[in-house]
């Protein structure tokens, strides 16, 4: 299959305060897609929960995980670019049952740098007591699963140029 820019379905995934939105919007508006922050696709009391600081269950992640899968599967033949944390090989794959073709992307970085950046923002419900279990439950992008890791290390913008010519080539990265 090949991809194009307008027609490619993209997860930006990864803990709290990683770059998800930032990193998604950008990549968005570079591929000429619309983005999602997946935060808006919790039921409310997933977001009750989060706001009281008690980490999800994997039951209370599948219905949030199927309107993530469904959203890109609506967006297939225009795409879109998803933020959602997607921290687990199992909810990649009930994303992939939807949406067979999606790409993740895994912005990464020491978790001492992250809580820095937790620190410095508000987030309407995620609190910083969060970020640790969150890193205790990431399983990185496996070998065989289409993505990519990226260090955050690197300014948002160059983050994108990396996910660009990965996804489509080098000489698109700068287009």
């Amino acid at each position: 299959m090949t991809l194009t820019k307008n027609a490619i379905t993209v997860v930006v995934m990864g803990v709290q305060g990683i770059g998800k939105s930032t990193i998604g919007r950008l990549l968005g508006d570079r591929l000429g897609v619309p983005f999602i922050d997946g935060d808006r696709l919790h039921p409310p009391r997933n977001v009750e929960s989060m706001a009281a600081g008690i980490p999800l269950t994997d039951a209370d992640r599948e219905p949030w995980l199927h309107a993530v899968g469904e959203t890109l599967a609506a967006h297939k033949a225009t795409g879109v670019v998803v933020a959602c944390s997607a921290l687990r090989r199992t909810y990649r794959d009930l994303i992939r049952s939807h949406e067979p073709d999606v790409r993740f992307v895994e912005p990464w970085g020491p978790i001492e740098l992250v809580a820095e950046r937790v620190g410095a923002r508000t987030h309407e419900y995620m609190p910083a007591t969060l970020l640790q279990s969150q890193y205790d439950t990431l399983e990185p992008l496996a070998e065989d699963e289409r993505g990519l890791r990226v260090s955050v290390v690197q300014t948002p913008e160059q983050i994108v140029d990396t996910v660009v010519a990965a996804l489509f080539g080098e000489a698109e990265a700068l287009a």
